[in-house]
């Protein structure tokens, strides 16, 4: 095994940050060494992790997303994947501690771009105040694991709110021993049975949530749109097209 670089640390209200090296990666590190994010140092745009494929999956649910939320940024890889294979014009993101976009920038290759506004904040109180979008990207963690939001009920009921019409809620949930999303029956009340789940081998489940309930996933659309992207990713997506199950 390759060695692992301290590259910085800091400290802040919420404990430690650390962005770490190993093996053509760079990690950004929560607390006792949980990763939250990997960048491959000779590509930054590409996605590493199964969860984030699967929830750039989840924003092609949607034929013509215009304009995207993320609340949780982390060192931003999914949204950068978003901006550089999505015809967005308007990305707005939430992240509740400020040194992570400055890390992201200086060791990460987090890169500034005009269709982008990022806010520093906490996701919950800032909800209310963001414009509806066509896609809402819901990933929130610390060190321990999901925020409490991922199982909030007026929470999640607000960010299907803040869904344009046709829109779709993609929620990086984590999974129990039985393969089920945490909080399954909350989620399964919340969203009336009304989502499908892709489960993913890091042990979470993704969660895509249409904005109502008369708004089905066209799947025969989805596999056309993931064939044609796979082109340029250089990884495959179909895997978790094959994943995909109703409401467990």
């Amino acid at each position: 095994m390759s060695e692992t670089r301290l590259i910085a640390e800091e400290i802040d209200e919420f404990g430690v940050i650390r962005v770490v090296e190993q093996g053509g990666f760079r990690y950004l590190e929560f607390g006792d060494e949980v990763e939250q994010s990997c960048v491959r140092v000779a590509e930054p745009d590409w996605l590493e992790y199964d969860y984030s494929r699967a929830m750039l999956l989840g924003a092609l649910c949607h034929a013509k997303p215009r304009r995207a939320l993320f609340l949780g940024f982390g060192a931003g890889t999914l949204t950068q994947a978003c901006l550089k294979y999505l015809a967005l014009d308007e990305v707005e993101a939430i992240e509740l501690r400020p040194s992570i976009p400055r890390l992201a920038r200086e060791h990460l290759w987090l890169r500034d771009d005009p269709r982008m506004t990022l806010r520093i904040g906490d996701a919950v109180e800032a909800l209310a105040e963001c414009e509806p979008a066509d896609l809402i990207f819901l990933d929130l963690y610390t060190d321990t694991g999901p925020a409490p939001a991922h199982l909030a009920w007026g929470f999640l009921g607000a960010c299907r709110e803040r869904l344009r019409p046709g829109g779709w809620l993609v929620i990086n949930q984590w999974s129990t021993d039985d393969g089920k999303p945490l909080g399954a029956a909350l989620l399964r009340g919340r969203y009336h049975h009304h989502y499908w789940e892709c489960p993913v081998p890091e042990g979470n489940v993704i969660m895509f949530v249409p904005a109502s309930l008369d708004q089905e996933l066209n799947l025969r659309a989805l596999k056309k749109r993931a064939s044609t992207l796979e082109a340029q990713l250089g990884y495959k997506l179909r895997g978790y097209i094959e994943a995909l199950r109703p409401a467990q």
